[in-house]
């Protein structure tokens, strides 16, 4: 059996008991030791305001349409963040006793099948709770900087710093995503990376980790195109990240950029953008808004640019700044149990986290 997070309607999350299926020839079953909560993606569910909910998703010609919802409630199976230990194996490409990161839901159990299931071995080397990061969210912000290095340089791209290496770099939002493309950008050689966000706390953590920050509410347009200069009436940002998903941050992403410059966008907009100023900023300035969502990396580079690259590089991240993450951007480590609780909180506003992990062993964790 396995105990399975579940979505019953919107502000309504239980736990469930869920039978697993037989192992079969070729598959292998997983203990889950940590799962990462999204406070974004899988909010929507909780708070109902997820597209999927409302309308039909026509993958062939990449449109939402009216009709029949694609995803309906309950709502299982939704996470993208976690770390298993192998209880159960038939196949030889993973060996019992392994430490897996993969995207299989909130939930204690689950049995895989390598020809379908995407995983990767964690290496020995990497803290277990922070292999959460390394099947999917890390692979998210990493994408990020590849489409900064395509924007920069096209299908030539070496190395996944080739967009931020010496470059002015500014981030807005400090949350998971936000935190882990700055680490990215600092680890790689930006010239500088400030992070811009409304929360001060947030703030703290992005400082912590080595970024520079900046209060939203202190126009830091004016104060980055001050400081920022290129060339007479060329002052901003090299390229700015967006990932808090909100309109205003997307209008203040597009503030801070310089001439010509371009915003990557990670973030996921569920509402009306009527703060985004198309006529202001991004028309006079000529700007460039990309945007880097995970389903596809950028034209051209596919084939070197996979996945598993993609979740090597989280690796490379977690191994050169994992003991600031862990310090900083993981701040509750809970008991499965506690999970529903823990998303209805955090839809109604009722509590603040940054990172929140799921853990099956709380007190090795200090929670």
């Amino acid at each position: 059996m396995s105990t399975t997070l579940s979505i019953e309607a919107p502000g309504e999350v239980r736990l469930v008991e869920e039978k697993l299926p037989d192992l079969p020839d070729g598959g292998f079953m997983v203990a889950t030791t940590h799962s990462g909560v999204s406070a974004g993606t899988e909010l929507t569910y909780v708070k109902g305001a997820n597209p999927y909910l409302s309308s039909t998703w026509d993958p062939a010609l990449g449109l939402f349409l009216p009709g029949t919802p694609s995803v309906g409630y309950p709502v299982r199976g939704i996470g993208y963040m976690q770390v298993g230990r192998v209880v159960e194996t038939r196949t030889r490409a993973v060996a019992e006793g392994s430490l897996v990161a993969m995207a299989y839901g909130h939930r204690t159990a689950y049995v895989a099948d390598p020809m379908t299931d995407r995983f990767v071995v964690l290496p020995d080397d990497i803290d277990p709770l922070l292999g959460i990061y390394v099947a999917h969210m890390g692979p998210i912000c990493a994408n990020g900087l590849l489409h900064a290095a395509a924007d920069l340089h096209g299908p030539a791209v070496q190395h996944l710093g080739d967009g931020v290496r010496g470059r002015r770099v500014a981030v807005v939002g400090a949350g998971v995503v936000g935190l882990l493309t700055a680490s990215f950008a600092l680890s790689f050689g930006a010239a500088e990376v400030v992070v811009v966000d409304e929360t001060p706390a947030r703030l703290a953590v992005a400082e912590a980790i080595g970024a520079q920050v900046l209060a939203a509410a202190d126009d830091p347009a004016v104060t980055l195109k001050r400081r920022w200069r290129h060339a007479p009436n060329d002052r901003g940002a090299d390229l700015v990240f967006q990932c808090r998903g909100q309109p205003r941050a997307l209008a203040l992403g597009l503030r801070l950029l310089r001439p010509q410059g371009a915003l990557i966008d990670l973030a996921f907009y569920t509402q009306g953008a009527d703060e985004v100023r198309l006529g202001e900023e991004f028309h006079h300035n000529g700007l460039t808004l990309r945007c880097a969502q995970i389903g596809r990396v950028p034209r051209g580079l596919a084939h070197a640019w996979d996945r598993e690259r993609l979740s090597y590089e989280t690796i490379g991240l977690l191994r050169e700044r994992g003991r600031l993450l862990r310090e900083h951007v993981v701040t509750d480590v809970v008991g499965f149990g506690e999970a529903p609780e823990l998303l209805t909180d955090l839809a109604a506003r009722r509590r603040q986290t940054v990172q929140a992990v799921l853990s099956h062993d709380v007190e090795d964790e200090g929670g």
